[in-house]
């Protein structure tokens, strides 16, 4: 394959550790420039190549892109937007080829959960679907840790430190006003059909009494009256009761808790809020005292307490995409694998595309307790290498340092703009 340029963009939800990623292919390609001319990222995703809004990272110095490694969010700018299949809009397929010949662009990167595996594998079928040569890889990333064939997704190892260590601390101020004030505190985490987050909390239950006394997951349907019975079984032996809730959390109908009554871009569900609708039940049946909290964002951008086996995964999966490219591969994830024996290790391997895209793996019941408000052992001994070490990004007048991009945009060739 004759030396062409790629194009790099991030999909869906950002993280702690996307731009780990970002530095690890746009690091890697310069490695490779007998193949790889320049590296041009999505603006706003796959919407920058239907724009034609491409950023030219070769303007960027080595220092600022390794800064990437160490910056949360999405530096390029991310979307949620879903490419419809070749028969329901061959305009968008024709586009991004209109786009790939003017810029030259031979190698596709495209980093995020499920859905963006679907554009993904969308695009690396453009070869026989519309005769371009393109070599397309997948990168996983996703905080719901729900993409199947890897082990874990890079994204979930920092959320999960984040949400255990809130559940941690915010659980010690409670215990030391309950007497007299508060004696429920709800912590809603992300997970809309897989509770590996709210999962994640349990970690910090390091024997009877710490919190979180109870854990809701999507995977368990959701008993009203057994809910609000172990609340009040933890406020009469603890003094309080602290639980991480599923912003999934469902009925055993599928209905969910917290239904806004509207969908996102990819068609998903709005959740409108699980914790105010727990702590009103708690405060109607129960009559106590409450706080709540909405994790939101602050979860999946806290790069300061990133965990650094999240960091160096995330960084892993960009370079080994780079080199499956250069390799002649297309149609395929980096995978995460698990190595075996006690000890933590993992490697990379390579999953098929056209099997993960759209696949939502579950957390397995053998993860869950019996009476389905805590974790088990098995899921302990899977969840807590994911959150070991620190890699703390550098400091300035008490704050962190993060990259600074100029984005510079390439200039445009093609005459016609597109809507999107």
């Amino acid at each position: 394959m004759a030396k062409m340029n790629a194009f790099y963009a991030q999909s869906g939800g950002v993280t702690a550790v996307i731009n780990a990623s970002a530095c690890g292919v746009i690091e890697t390609a310069r490695q490779h420039k007998d193949k790889i001319g320049k590296v041009y990222a999505g603006h706003n995703g796959i919407i920058g190549a239907l724009r034609e809004e491409l950023i030219d990272t070769s303007k960027e110095t080595p220092s600022t892109i390794a800064a990437l490694r160490h910056t949360p969010s999405g530096a390029f700018g991310s979307c949620r937007y879903k490419l419809k299949s070749l028969e329901q809009n061959r305009a968008e397929y024709e586009r991004l080829i209109e786009v790939f010949k003017a810029h030259n662009i031979g190698y596709f990167f495209y980093n995020g959960g499920g859905d963006s595996a679907d554009t993904c594998l969308k695009v690396s079928q453009l070869s026989k679907t519309l005769g371009y040569p393109i070599q397309a890889i997948h990168i996983p990333k996703t905080v719901d840790n729900d993409l199947p064939f890897t082990d874990n997704c890079p994204g979930f190892g920092s959320v999960a430190k984040y949400v255990a260590v809130s559940i941690k601390e915010a659980g010690l101020d409670v215990a030391s006003m309950c007497d007299s004030s508060t004696k429920v505190f709800i912590l809603e985490v992300m997970g809309r059909h897989a509770g590996w987050i709210a999962a994640a909390g349990g970690l910090a239950a390091e024997q009877e009494g710490d919190s979180p006394h109870i854990i809701l997951f999507p995977e368990i349907a959701f008993d009203k009256a057994k809910f609000l019975k172990r609340v009040d079984e933890c406020v009469k032996k603890f003094g309080f009761c602290a639980i991480v809730a599923s912003e999934g959390a469902q009925y055993a109908d599928g209905s969910f808790l917290a239904d806004s009554g509207t969908v996102d871009a990819f068609g998903h569900k709005q959740l409108g809020g699980v914790a105010p609708t727990l702590a009103t039940m708690v405060r109607q049946e129960l009559g106590l005292k409450y706080h709540w909290a909405l994790a939101d964002y602050l979860q999946r951008a806290a790069r300061h307490i990133a965990s650094g086996t999240d960091v160096e995964q995330a960084y892993a999966v960009g370079k080994a995409a780079v080199e499956m490219a250069v390799a002649g591969k297309s149609g395929v994830m980096p995978a995460i694998i698990r190595g075996k024996g006690k000890r933590y290790s993992w490697s990379i391997g390579e999953a098929p595309l056209d099997q993960v895209a759209n696949v939502e793996r579950k957390m397995p019941r053998s993860f869950i307790s019996k009476d389905g408000f805590s974790i088990t052992e098995e899921a302990r001994d899977y969840l807590l290498p994911l959150i070991q070490g620190e890699d703390n990004p550098p400091y300035k007048n008490g704050l962190p340092v993060y990259a600074r991009l100029k984005k510079v945009k390439v200039e445009k060739k093609l005459s016609t703009a597109f809507k999107v």
